[in-house]
C-alpha cells in the first residue's frame, strides 16, 4: 500500500494519524484548513462596539487599518483564545468550537475523539460538554446532540437555555454526525457502521518516517470508509426517513486519512452534498440518496470549499498570496469565478453579512509563508477596505497541539 494522501493531496506524516479535519466546513464554516498552509490572523486588541465605531488598538499591524467595520452587533473577545464568551459579527456567532485529542482504546485501536464547548445561552459562556458531536439550529436556541462511543441509535434535541435534552429521536440505523437544514427544521443524519473518527489496527495504514530522525516508515492503525447512508428527519414530527448512500471504498476515499463522510445541506436545503475526496469539489444527491448532476461552476474546483455569501452573489476563494507583505485571500463572484476582491486573511470562514467576512489571519508582523502562519486569530473583515477587527486571541504557533480549537458558526 503507497503512502496515503489527505485529500488535498497531502501525505500522512508519521506523527499524524489523520488529515486535518475537513468535516466542519458548512454553508457557513466550518473549518477547514490544509496542513502545511497557513490559516490566518492578527494580533490586535479592540472592544467590541456598535455600529461603525472606530477603536483604538495596540499590538501587531497598522492601528490605521484596524478599525470597526460597520457590522451590526459585533462581539469581539481579543484577549481570549479559546474564547470564553459569545464571538458574533452581523448574521453569524461561533456557537461551539471543539478540539481534538487522541484516545487509545484497548487492543490497539484509537479515535480522534472531538471535545466540544458549547455556548450556553443560560451563562453567556461556552461550557465544556460530553456530547461526542453536536450541530446547533439557526436561531441559536436548539442543539442536535449525539452521545457516548459513535455511532449511536438516538439523536438528543438539546434546549440552550436549560441545557437539558428536551427530546430524543430514534433510529435504527447507527448515526455519527448531524446537521440542521439552513430552515433548522430538519435534520440530516450520516450513518455508519464503525466509528467515523476511528483507527482500527486491523485497517493498518502505512506512514512516513523521518531520515533525518533516524526513524522509519510503519503502519499505523487507520480509519474503516464505513458510511451506510444517511437518515433526513423532520424535527417537528420525529419521522426519519432512511436513504442508503455507502462509502465508495474503491475510491480514493480509502487513503483519506479518515472514515468521516458527513453529508451536508446546499444553501436552499434542497439538495445534501458530500466532499470529493478524490479531487476539489462535491457531489450533490437528492434527499432520497439519488446523484443530482449539476452545472459546475469554476468555483467547484476550489479547496477548502466555498461558503457563499447570504444574497448568493459572492464565494470565498482561496489564498491569494501576498499584497505588499500582507496575507490576502480571495473573494470570487459565484458564477464567473471571477476574483472580485481581495482581503486579509489566509482562510476566508464565515460570512457576517454580504459585505463582510470572518476569517482566520496570522499577526502580520510575525507572519510569513511558510513561517508563524499557525499562530492565529479570527479577524472581522470587509470587502471595500484593509479595515480588520478582531475576534478572537492568538491560538498556539502550532500546527497540531490537543488545545488548538476550531470554531463552528451559526446563523443567530
Amino acid at each position: 500500500m503507497g503512502t496515503p494522501k489527505c485529500s488535498g493531496g497531502t501525505a500522512i506524516k508519521r506523527e499524524q494519524l489523520s488529515c486535518p479535519d475537513e468535516s466542519s466546513e458548512r454553508e457557513q464554516p466550518s473549518s477547514l484548513r490544509r496542513r502545511g498552509r497557513a490559516l490566518a490572523v492578527a494580533a490586535v486588541v479592540v472592544v467590541a462596539a456598535a455600529i461603525g465605531v472606530s477603536v483604538a488598538v495596540t499590538g501587531g499591524g497598522d492601528p490605521e487599518e484596524e478599525r470597526q467595520p460597520e457590522v451590526a452587533d459585533v462581539m469581539a473577545r481579543p484577549d481570549q483564545s479559546p474564547p470564553r464568551e459569545l464571538i458574533a459579527a452581523g448574521e453569524v456567532a461561533v456557537s461551539a468550537y471543539y478540539t481534538t485529542k487522541l484516545v487509545q482504546k484497548p487492543g490497539g485501536d484509537a479515535v480522534n475523539a472531538r471535545e466540544w464547548s458549547l455556548y450556553d445561552a443560560g451563562t453567556e459562556r461556552y461550557e465544556k460538554t460530553d456530547w461526542a458531536w453536536l450541530d446547533v439550529a439557526p436561531g441559536m436556541k436548539t442543539a442536535a446532540v449525539l452521545e457516548g462511543d459513535l455511532p449511536v441509535n438516538r439523536i438528543g434535541l438539546l434546549n440552550l437555555s436549560t441545557g437539558k435534552v428536551q427530546r430524543w429521536i430514534e433510529v435504527d440505523k447507527s448515526v455519527g454526525g448531524v446537521q440542521f437544514s439552513p430552515d433548522g427544521e430538519r435534520l440530516v443524519a450520516t450513518a455508519y457502521s464503525h466509528h467515523p473518527d476511528g483507527l482500527f489496527r486491523d485497517a493498518p495504514v502505512r506512514v512516513e518516517g523521518d531520515a533525518s530522525k533516524g526513524v522509519d516508515a510503519q503502519e499505523v492503525p487507520g480509519p474503516k470508509q464505513s458510511r451506510t447512508g444517511f437518515y433526513v428527519i423532520d424535527i417537528a414530527s420525529g419521522r426519519a426517513e432512511f436513504a442508503e448512500r455507502p462509502a465508495e471504498k474503491d475510491s480514493l476515499a480509502a487513503m483519506a486519512g479518515t472514515g468521516r463522510q458527513d453529508f451536508g445541506w446546499s444553501p436552499d436545503g434542497e439538495l445534501l452534498w458530500e466532499q470529493r475526496l478524490d479531487q476539489p469539489g462535491r457531489n450533490y444527491y437528492d434527499l432520497n440518496g439519488r446523484p443530482k448532476p449539476l452545472q459546475r461552476h469554476k468555483t467547484d474546483s476550489i479547496f477548502p470549499p466555498v461558503v457563499a455569501s447570504p444574497d448568493g452573489k459572492l464565494v470565498t476563494g482561496g489564498f491569494a498570496g501576498g499584497k505588499d507583505g500582507r496575507i490576502v485571500s480571495a473573494v470570487l463572484d459565484a458564477k464567473t469565478g471571477e476574483r472580485s476582491a481581495v482581503v486579509p486573511g489566509q482562510q476566508l470562514l464565515a460570512w457576517a453579512d454580504d459585505t463582510h467576512l470572518i476569517a482566520w489571519r496570522c499577526d502580520p508582523d510575525q507572519c510569513r509563508p511558510g513561517k508563524g502562519e499557525f499562530r492565529n486569530q479570527l479577524i472581522l473583515v470587509g470587502l471595500d477596505s484593509d479595515e480588520v477587527t478582531p475576534l478572537s486571541g492568538f491560538r498556539k504557533a502550532e500546527a497540531d497541539y490537543a488545545g488548538r480549537w476550531n470554531p463552528v458558526f451559526t446563523k443567530r
